[in-house]
């Protein structure tokens, strides 16, 4: 079954700072039309930092929409041509002050499928090494640790709602489980 739509006209409805906002009239496969408002963001980048202990390094920091404190993992957005890598030892050291010595990907996320086109690139961190936390200018949060194990049961039982992180915890944990059976 075909289900890949057409881009018939695009028109740019809004361009902010970090978004654009267009409006596409979309040709779908069985010959109707449709109309689909896509946010055009960046993209992003998510990691999990695990220390020795089995703790993971989080971020606690508000979020406006939401209009609450929010629990995630280090991340943030790509700069223009940026490399997801390069973004993500950015985002580690600066919101945690971690650097690592051992990387892993694992692999891309699409946060909201139904409205934008941001992807973003997950990685899993360990072999850490501490260093000065300097997050970017009007960047407030609240760095600790919490055992992967709690995360894992904050993402089963709904008190961890971030998105990527839930994803990114998961992955992790599963990943870990296959390590340890060889």
């Amino acid at each position: 079954m075909e289900l890949t739509e057409k881009t018939l006209e695009s028109r740019r409805a809004f361009q902010g700072r970090l978004l654009r906002l267009d409006v596409d009239q979309v040709a779908l496969p069985d010959g109707a039309s449709a109309v689909r408002e896509v946010v055009r963001h960046p993209g992003g980048v998510c990691v999990l930092p695990l220390h020795a202990d089995g703790t993971v390094s989080v971020v606690r920091q508000f979020r406006y929409p939401y209009r609450e404190v929010v629990t995630e993992l280090p991340a943030g957005k790509l700069e223009p041509g940026e490399d997801p890598f390069d973004a993500i030892r950015r985002e580690l050291s600066e919101e945690t002050g971690f650097t690592a010595g051992q990387w892993r990907e694992m692999g891309l996320f699409y946060p909201t499928p139904g409205y934008t086109d941001e992807v973003l690139h997950l990685y899993f961190a360990r072999d850490l090494t501490p260093g000065p936390v300097h997050p970017d200018q009007g960047e407030l949060l609240e760095c600790g640790r919490v055992s992967l194990d709690q995360l894992v049961d904050q993402a089963m039982s709904g008190a961890l709602k971030d998105g990527k992180t839930v994803a990114l915890v998961l992955k992790v944990q599963r990943l870990l489980e296959l390590e340890a059976r060889g």
